[in-house]
């Protein structure tokens, strides 16, 4: 990688990487980039972590690099249901059948003022949760149809739609049904900003082509 991609690939400035080379042994990293760090390397494939213990001159039976921890649907943030994710980016769900993406362990950039947070990884669903994922939900515990559905069922017509009319309650309750925990706020932000801190999912312009209201 190039200087600015490292620095983009571990959520810092590009000047902060040049600063560590320069200092080289002398520099010790801040926890929550220490843990960035640590977390690349853990995911790096065999022959990155090969040269990286040559390089530092460790042994084979010294030389035990981080696992690449992330959570299981339904325990975010960690816990005992803790398992190692290896290379699968991308689930299907055993309880609802959806899709579910891998939110990689590291550091992002929380909030107004960018400050630079560690998670866990965690896995979050692709899309929405449509009228007919919810109808399924319904069907299994008789919990209460959204106030619009037409004896107890969505409209023919908007099937593939993502449910509304439902409270915090509702979701929640959805959630365990299905294994899984609603997002945490900085779950939720990281998912929607990455890890360099954009704006929007797609980058800090505002695209009128990207936004799904009434008025446009």
């Amino acid at each position: 990688m190039s200087i600015r991609e490292f620095a983009a690939h571990l959520g810092i400035s590009e000047r902060m990487v040049s600063k560590w080379e320069a200092g080289s042994e002398s520099i010790v990293p801040r926890p929550v980039n220490q843990s960035a760090l640590d977390t690349s390397l853990a995911a790096s494939g065999p022959e990155v972590q090969e040269r990286f213990a040559r390089k530092l001159d460790l042994t084979p039976s010294g030389f035990s690099p981080p696992q690449r921890t992330v959570v299981h649907p339904g325990t975010e943030n960690g816990g005992p249901d803790a398992v190692l994710a290896g290379d699968e980016t991308q689930i299907r769900h055993p309880i609802d059948g959806k899709l579910m993406t891998l939110a990689d362990a590291g550091v992002f950039f929380a909030g107004e003022q960018n400050e630079p947070v560690y998670l866990a990884g965690f896995y979050i669903d692709v899309y929405p949760t449509t009228n007919t994922d919810y109808g399924r939900y319904v069907a299994a515990t008789d919990a209460e149809p959204p106030e619009h559905w037409i004896d107890g069922r969505p409209p023919a017509n908007q099937l593939d739609h993502p449910v509304v009319f439902v409270a915090w309650h509702d979701a929640n309750a959805y959630s365990q049904w299905a294994g899984k925990a609603l997002p945490t706020a900085h779950g939720w932000e990281k998912a929607a900003r990455g890890t360099r801190g954009d704006i929007y999912p797609w980058g800090d312009q505002r695209t009128p082509a990207k936004c799904n209201c009434r008025e446009s």
